[in-house]
C-alpha cells in the first residue's frame, strides 16, 4: 500500500501529540477530571465528600475520562497539524504542479 506525504506526516504527528500527551497532558487531565468527579460526588453524596464507595468510584473515573479526554486531543492534533503540514509539503515540492500549455 502506497501512503502519501500527507499519511505519513499524520502518523508523525500523531506520534508527536502522543509524546506531548504523555509529558504535558496526564497530571492536568487526571486533576481536571478529579475535580469534576469531587464536585460531582459532593452535588450526589453532600459536601463534604466522605470517604464512601460511590464518591471514590466517581473521582476514579472521572480523572480515567480527564485523562482519555486529553490524550484524545492531543493526539488528534497532532495528526491534524502532521496532516496539514503533509499537505503544504506536498502542494510545494518540485514537479508535483501541473502546468497546462496554452
Amino acid at each position: 500500500m502506497r501512503q502519501t506525504l500527507a499519511a505519513k506526516t499524520a502518523l508523525i504527528g500523531a506520534g508527536a501529540g502522543l509524546v506531548l500527551m504523555a509529558v504535558f497532558g496526564i497530571l492536568p487531565g487526571s486533576f481536571i477530571g478529579g475535580v469534576i468527579g469531587l464536585n460531582l460526588a459532593g452535588f450526589l453524596t453532600g459536601f463534604p465528600v466522605a470517604a464512601g464507595l460511590l464518591p471514590r468510584v466517581l473521582v476514579a473515573v472521572f480523572m480515567l475520562l480527564g485523562v482519555l479526554v486529553s490524550a484524545l486531543m492531543f493526539i488528534a492534533g497532532g495528526a491534524a497539524a502532521g496532516w496539514v503540514l503533509g499537505q503544504t509539503a506536498g502542494m510545494l515540492a518540485p514537479g508535483t504542479v501541473k502546468t497546462t500549455k496554452a
